[in-house]
This record gives structure tokens, C-alpha cells and sequence, in this order.
């Protein structure tokens, strides 16, 4: 085994997540090492914070150098969004308090390395609000942030895009934007850490040690999404997770007297939540730092710290009002507000004292992960075997042969439901990776997703890996989303209907988007399921996926498909996949291969010769068995037939021009697709001349067998088809 100090720096390929092709990398990106687990625990007392907040002890009492902190943070945002004219001042301006607090104050953090592994993570679920995190990570001295990427706050190519994005801005943990996410994000953060610790924490070493921190607002507490990660969050007891609720009582449409008149307080400690409300968020630095103190005193519950703020505060004319939510101020505002805040510096400008104060989170960052490397190298010599396991999971660093667990079959294995191969696969697979951990919106026993070995993570177990979600799509995958942002070995996956992706499209779409591996494990694929009727049988569900970028839409056939899925969905950590599988029975057919599996579309049989069969015929999942049944038909009729599985066409769209040629070869126009959903999008595989065999309407009630017949999903069809091509 490799030193510490050397094992330390391997993690950095995989925890520096890759630039946008947009922009040149980083030196950060270049420069990260694997600094993980812990310093000692912040722990409340009556009096102040150890660590971070006494390390800063007399700057908090000197109110009016952090004044002039926080009216740094305001300027910055209110000046790169004038620049831009466009953007969100009024969360800045107003959460800048609360933002200086936390950042230089509370927060565990290495500007140096954004990615160091023990690090504190905070989430700006508001993330229109994202100028309030720039101008934080431009004062803490990160090199994502520096002062000509706030002046292109907005720009193609910058640093600073117009909501948080983890891919493109190092010391930005997980995408934000789209209101509840970011909370949903932090739960699952939260969980990781809880799940860590307890797997790995010794009596004389807590190796795994940070908080969550999260800035949510009014928009934020109505989406269902929020309420339904918060409520597992509670009943999870994860009380390093502390969210900063932004009440300033405003959202864009106005007051939120018009839509949102909820005790927020009460329904959270009916959630299961510790809530504090501060009452004077603009000034009350002292009540602020109470909070926390009392917030990291509760160690069985997240607490949600209720700060009344003023949305746009020091705007003389604009504050309190939802003109400030979404708009640039104005140049006249912006003189105005200067003036109101007694700021006589220009745009960006950044007072030597305010510098002077901050420029010691670089010094403080680098000791804090000194100190933990240090801890680790005594972890690793004590407890080599969990070390090794930390580390696997910190880097994302496979075992070798992880591969090999995956189970086998021959066309003589009984036929079985791909659901039930799914499961087979993912015990197989929860034996040898250390990071894998998962579990279903309430439907382990029909998607087949329990991991037999290992218990439920719960509050008072969390070191288990199966995830009890229940009936809540839209926050599950948002939470599994958090969990591989946490650590790049964490591979969670989540389970329900694949129809009800229609939940937590908004999830996936951001696991896409945020370069996060998640593995969708999505039964009851089609019309297939039968009889529960098409309220549950996705039709449009395949295509749409085909069209989300960043996405693998995997249907596999049979159970050699189903174990070729799964290797692919574990090696694609900077992608999420979606497996759709079926609730029926299927053969295990000749011809599948895991290594087809790979290239996304292969020939499973062909009596041709030269590349130039009569027609080909092409299927995916509970089709390619049709499929090939019509091409053993058609060669008794002296036809030379090409059967092809596309499993997934992503894969087989990063294929060489010559491998798809050689699987679809363009002068065969003679081709035949079937798939039981819409048939949208297949004409880029069966071309203007081809016949594409789908379901393009609703599903019914009935037994699986009528409906196939009904919908004509035949081998009668496919061979009729055929033969009106050639």
C-alpha cells in the first residue's frame, strides 16, 4: 500500500471534476489532492465556536470591520450584476450577513483545494442568488473566483455562470438552480457524511468529521421537493446538516402574502427539525453566531435556522420589493444604495483591509488539511484495511476485477424478468464496491433492489447502505445527486416505475447536467407490466431520455445485457444511467454480449454475407426477442437477415464511423425496428426508407401477451414489414 502523503495525491484526478469546454482549466483543477476526513469536531459550547469561530474570535467582535465585509460582498454582487444587466442582487445584498458569517467565520474549507475530502460543504439551494457565492469565494481566496470572472459574471465562457455550477466553478458543490434541488442536494450530502463517519470513525479517530451547510428560500420551501427531502432529513436524524432559511417574504411575483402563508417553523419540527429564528438578519451578527452555536448543539436533528432578512437590503429605493429579486439595479440605484451604505469604493473594488482579513483563510485552509492529511497517515497505519476502503471511495479508485462479480448466463439460464437480473446484479456488485449503496421510492420488493446483505440506513444505523426513500421521486434522485457529489466512489442508485421518472425529471436532468454518475434503476419499462393500465406504462419515456444529453438510456434484453448495463452504468462516473427494465419474463437470448452492451448497438446474429443483408431488424429490451424471432423466420424463407440489439444509443453514437458502419451498413435501407414505446426518433436508425414497429398512443388494461398482439408488437409484424422492404 502506498504512503499517505502519496495515496493522498491520487484522488485528485477523479475529485477535480473536469473543466466546461467552454473555458481553460484551472491551476486548481490541476492541483488537487485527496485531503479527507477529519479535524476535531466542531462542538458548540455555551460561550463560542472551537476552531473555526475561535480562530476568528476578535474579528467578531469588531462589528465594524465585519460591516464593512458585508457591504464588500453586497458591492461585488450589485456590481457584476449591473455589468452584466442581468442577474439576482437582492439575495446577495440581503443573506450578505449571514454569507460573511459562515465563510469566514464557521466554514472548514481550503481555498487551495476545493476538493479536499473533509472539508465543510455549503449549498446555495437559491442559487439564483449565486453572486452572494462568488463574491464569498472570491474573498476566501479561491482561484475559480477571481476578480475578471466577477466582471464576466454571466459571459459566455466565465467562471460565473448566471446559477451555481459544480463542473464549472471548483469550491461550487453541486448545481443549483432550479428551486427545492439544491436542499434535496444537501440532505443527500448530509447523508454521505453520516453514512462515512459511521462506517469509518474510531474511537480515537474520527477520519470523517464535516458539516453541511445550505441558504434556502421562499421559492425553495414551495417546491415539494424541499418538503420531501426535509422530511427524510428528519426522520434520518442528520444533525450535521444545518439550512439557513432566506425569509424576506418576497419572491418575483411579489409579497408572498399572495401565495405562501405557511408556519414555516412548524411544519419543519414536524419534519422532525431543531428551528431557530433569528429575527434580525441584517445586523444581528451576534444572534447569527448563537444560532450556530445552538444549531451544532443538536446532534440527532437538522436544524433549520429561520433568518428574517431584508431582500435587497441598503437599496434606498428598491429594498423590500420584488423589482431587486431578479434585475440589476439600475445605475441610479446603484449610486443611490452606495451613497445609503456610506460606499465610497468603485466597482469591484476590494478594501486592503478587507483583503488583509481574508487572506488568511489560504494559511488556515492548508493547516486544517495539513492536519487532517496528518490524521489520515495515523488512521491508515492503525486500520489499513479501512483506510484502503476510505480511500477507494474518496478517489473512486474500482477494485480490480470488480467487473468479474457480475453474474453469467447462457441461453440455457431459465428466462427471468430483467428487474430480477438487475437485482442479481446489484448484490453482485454491493459485495465488491465499497461505495455502493442505493434503494427505491417505496418499491424494493416490486423494482427487486433490496441488497440482501446489508441492512437499512437509518438514524440510528447508518452505517447500512440500503435507502429507504419512500413515496418521493422528486426529492430521491436529487438526494442521491448529493451523494455522489460527495465523494466521486459513492455510487448510489434509486428505484422506482419508470414512468414515474415523470417525478423526477427535474433530478435527473440535473445529474446529467452536473456530471454525477447516479445508476436510475427504472422496472416496469413498457406496456409490458399488463394490467395495471396506462397510468403505468410509459410510452414517450425511452425517447425523451434518448434526447436529454449526458445520459445513458440503457434497455437490456436479457440478463448478459442486463450485467453489461450495469458495467457500463459503474464505469461512467461522470454521467448518470437509466436502466429500463422489464416487469416479464425474458429468454436469454444467443448472441447478447456485455461487450455489445459497451459499444451500444451489435449484431446478435446475421446470415449475410459482405455486410449487405436483405434487411435488418433492430430492437431493444423485451423486443429483441421478437426481433430475432422474425429473422429466424425470414431465413426460412431463404432471406439473409441481420438482428441488431440497440441497447443504448449513446454508446453506439461514440462508435467510429467504420464500427457503425459495419453494425448498420448505409446501403441496406431495407430495416425494421421494434420497441414498445413511441417510436419518435427512430428514423435515424431505420432511415426514410425503413418501418419503425412502436406504440404511439396511451397503453391499456390487459394481460401483457393481448396487449403485445393487440399494439402489434409481433413477430407477424416485423415479418411482414420486412418483406414489404425487400
Amino acid at each position: 500500500m502506498a504512503s499517505a502523503s502519496s495515496s493522498l495525491t491520487m484522488s485528485h484526478a477523479f475529485l477535480a471534476r473536469p473543466s466546461s469546454k467552454r473555458r481553460s482549466p484551472l491551476p486548481t483543477d490541476r492541483h488537487v489532492s485527496l485531503s479527507s476526513p477529519s479535524f476535531p469536531r466542531l462542538r458548540a459550547s455555551p460561550i463560542t465556536l472551537r476552531r473555526r469561530v475561535s480562530v476568528r474570535a476578535s474579528a467578531a467582535t469588531d462589528v465594524a470591520l465585519v460591516e464593512k465585509s458585508v457591504n464588500t460582498i453586497r458591492f461585488l454582487a450589485i456590481d457584476a450584476v449591473e455589468k452584466a444587466k442581468s442577474g439576482h442582487p437582492g439575495l446577495p445584498m440581503g443573506c450578505a450577513p449571514m454569507g460573511h458569517i459562515l465563510f469566514d467565520e464557521v466554514i472548514k474549507y481550503n481555498p487551495k483545494n476545493p476538493y479536499w475530502f473533509n472539508r465543510d460543504r455549503f449549498i446555495l439551494s437559491a442559487g439564483h442568488g449565486c453572486m452572494l457565492q462568488y463574491a464569498l469565494l472570491h474573498l476566501a481566496g479561491y482561484d475559480s473566483v477571481r476578480e475578471e470572472d466577477l466582471k464576466n459574471f454571466r459571459q459566455w465562457g466565465s467562471r460565473t455562470p448566471g446559477h451555481p455550477e459544480n463542473f464549472e466553478t471548483p469550491g461550487v458543490e453541486v448545481t443549483t438552480g432550479p428551486l427545492g434541488q439544491g436542499i434535496a442536494n444537501a440532505v443527500g450530502l448530509a447523508l454521505a457524511e453520516k453514512h462515512l463517519a459511521a462506517r469509518f470513525n474510531k474511537p480515537d479517530n474520527e477520519i470523517v468529521d464535516h458539516y453541511t451547510y445550505a441558504i434556502l428560500g421562499d421559492g425553495c420551501q414551495m417546491e415539494g421537493i424541499a418538503n420531501e427531502a426535509c422530511s427524510l432529513a428528519g426522520h434520518w436524524g442528520l444533525g450535521k446538516l444545518i439550512a439557513f432559511y432566506d425569509d424576506n417574504h418576497i419572491s418575483i411575483d411579489g409579497d408572498t402574502e399572495i401565495a405562501f402563508t405557511e408556519n414555516v417553523e412548524t411544519r419543519f419540527e414536524g419534519l422532525g427539525w431543531h428551528v431557530i429564528w433569528v429575527k434580525n438578519g441584517n445586523a444581528g451578527y451576534d444572534e447569527i453566531r448563537a444560532a450556530i452555536r445552538e444549531a451544532k448543539a443538536v446532534k440527532d436533528k437538522p436544524t433549520l435556522i429561520k433568518i428574517t432578512t431584508t431582500i435587497g437590503y441598503g437599496s434606498p429605493n428598491k429594498a423590500n420589493s420584488y423589482s431587486v429579486h431578479g434585475s440589476a439595479l439600475g445605475e441610479k440605484e446603484v449610486d443611490a444604495t452606495r451613497k445609503n451604505l456610506g460606499w465610497p469604493y468603485g466597482p469591484f473594488h476590494v478594501p486592503e483591509d478587507i483583503k488583509s482579513h481574508w487572506s488568511r483563510h489560504i494559511p488556515q485552509g492548508a493547516a486544517l488539511e495539513s492536519e487532517w492529511n496528518a490524521k489520515f497517515a495515523d488512521y491508515e497505519k492503525k486500520y489499513p484495511q479501512e483506510a484502503a476502503e476510505l480511500k477507494s471511495i474518496v478517489t473512486v479508485d474500482l477494485p480490480n476485477g470488480w467487473e468479474k462479480s457480475l453474474p453469467t448466463y447462457t441461453p440455457e439460464s431459465p428466462a427471468d424478468a430483467t428487474r430480477n437480473l438487475s437485482q442479481q446484479c446489484l448484490n453482485a456488485l454491493a459485495k465488491v464496491l465499497p461505495g455502493f449503496l442505493g434503494g427505491s421510492a417505496d418499491l424494493a420488493s416490486s423494482n427487486m433492489t433490496l441488497l440482501k446483505m446489508f441492512g437499512d440506513f437509518q438514524k440510528n444505523a447508518p452505517e447500512e447502505r440500503n435507502l429507504r426513500f419512500g413515496v418521493r421521486e422528486h426529492s430521491m434522485g436529487a438526494i442521491c445527486n448529493g451523494i455522489t457529489c460527495h465523494s466521486p466512489g459513492l455510487i448510489p442508485y434509486c428505484a422506482t416505475f419508470f414512468v414515474f421518472t415523470d417525478y423526477m425529471r427535474a433530478a435527473i436532468r440535473l445529474s446529467a447536467l452536473s456530471q454525477a454518475g447516479v445508476i436510475y434503476v427504472m422496472t416496469h419499462d413498457s406496456i409490458g407490466l399488463g394490467e395495471d393500465g396506462p397510468t403505468h406504462q410509459p410510452i414517450e419515456h425511452v425517447a425523451s431520455f434518448r434526447a436529454m444529453p449526458n445520459i445513458l438510456m440503457l434497455r437490456p434484453a436479457d440478463g448478459t445485457e442486463t450485467a453489461g448495463a450495469y458495467k457500463v452504468a459503474v464505469e461512467n462516473r461522470k454521467r448518470p444511467s437509466i436502466l429500463a427494465l422489464s416487469r416479464q419474463k425474458l429468454p436469454h437470448l444467443p448472441g447478447t454480449l456485455i461487450e455489445g452492451v459497451e459499444k451500444g448497438g451489435y449484431v446478435i446474429s446475421d446470415n449475410s454475407r459482405g455486410n449487405k443483408p436483405d434487411v435488418i431488424l433492430m430492437g431493444t429490451g423485451s423486443e429483441l426477442e421478437i426481433a430475432a424471432k422474425a429473422g429466424e423466420k425470414l431465413r426460412e424463407e431463404g432471406r439473409a437477415v441481420r438482428v441488431v440489439s440497440l441497447v443504448s444509443w449513446e454508446l453506439f453514437d461514440e462508435q467510429s464511423q467504420e464500427y457503425r458502419e459495419s453494425v448498420l451498413p448505409s446501403e441496406v435501407s431495407a430495416r425494421v425496428s421494434i420497441e414498445a414505446g413511441s417510436t419518435f426518433g427512430w428514423e435515424k436508425m431505420v432511415g426514410s426508407k425503413g418501418k419503425a414497429i412502436g406504440v404511439d398512443s396511451f397503453g391499456a388494461s390487459a394481460p401483457a401477451d393481448v396487449l403485445y398482439k393487440k399494439f402489434g408488437l409481433t413477430v407477424d409484424a416485423v415479418v411482414a414489414a420486412a418483406k414489404d422492404l425487400c
